[in-house]
Parts: structure tokens; sequence; C-alpha cells
């Protein structure tokens, strides 16, 4: 058996892309950057690495949220990995991207909520749908303590 699930949670590093592709399916790309903590060894202090991931939705979803999204904001994807090939100017190349099944927001770095106030979209519907406010979690204070043995 396999599972492949991924949840991050992180701002937005552009504005999305949302094209069409030739069927007509609308697909929205964007970049989420999602902070990693690490100890550096030298100075014994905490330090915040971000860690850059391309993200994709499909179909009417990705075309009705993509009004509420823009650089900054501040968003909780869950999804599954993908990973594509292809050839470009004679040299392969390779990803790995998050495909979005659930996608929460809740405004952007600078508390201003977009649209709605903030809402959830994905999941059982075929239409995107409005769910009440996400609560902002503080990510400003630390929740690594010296203490925790890992």
């Amino acid at each position: 058996m396999s599972i492949n699930r991924v949840v991050i949670s992180g701002n937005l590093t552009r504005d999305p892309e949302l094209r069409t592709t030739a069927s007509g399916m609308p697909i929205m790309s964007i970049g989420v950057a999602v902070n990693d903590r690490r100890k550096n060894n030298q100075t014994g202090e905490w330090e915040d690495y971000a860690n850059f991931i391309d993200c994709t939705m499909f179909g009417t979803r990705a075309q009705n949220i993509q009004q509420y999204l823009s650089k900054g904001s501040k968003v909780t994807i869950e999804g599954k990995l993908r990973w594509s090939q292809w050839e470009r100017d004679g040299q392969k190349r390779s990803k790995i991207e998050v495909i979005i099944d659930d996608i929460d927001f809740s405004g952007n770095r600078n508390g201003n909520m977009g649209g709605n106030g903030g809402g959830s979209f994905g999941g059982n519907s075929a239409e995107a749908y409005s769910a009440p406010l996400t609560p902002v979690v503080d990510t400003t204070s630390s929740v690594y303590d010296e203490d925790i043995p890992f």
C-alpha cells in the first residue's frame, strides 16, 4: 500500500497564473514558500530556511478561486505529490509539484482578507464554495525549544 498526501502552509511567492488547456480545462499554478526551522550549530540560534514549492489546481475551482489570491497570501494546501519529466533544448528536466485537492486561505501578509474574508475551496464540490474564516495561527512565536529531544 502507498499513501501520497501532503499538507503545506505558507505564503504565495507570486500571483496565481491561470491558463487553459486546448480542451478548455482551467489550470492554476502557484508557488508557495514554506519555512523550515533549523538550529545553526555555530551560533546556537534557530534560523528559518524557505522551501519553494510549485502547486497546481485543475478545473472550475481553480478558475473561481484565482481571483481571491495574490502574492503574499497565506494559504494551507492539501493535495498529493506528482513527479513530471520533459525534455527542453535536448536536456531532460523534471520536477515534483503538489496537485491541490483543497485550499484554505486567510488573507495576505498584511492581514487584509481577499474577497470574502478567507475561506475554503475544494473537496466535495464541483464549484468553489465559501466556508467560515480559517483561524490565523501566530507564526511569530517560536514553537521550538531546546528541551525537545529531537
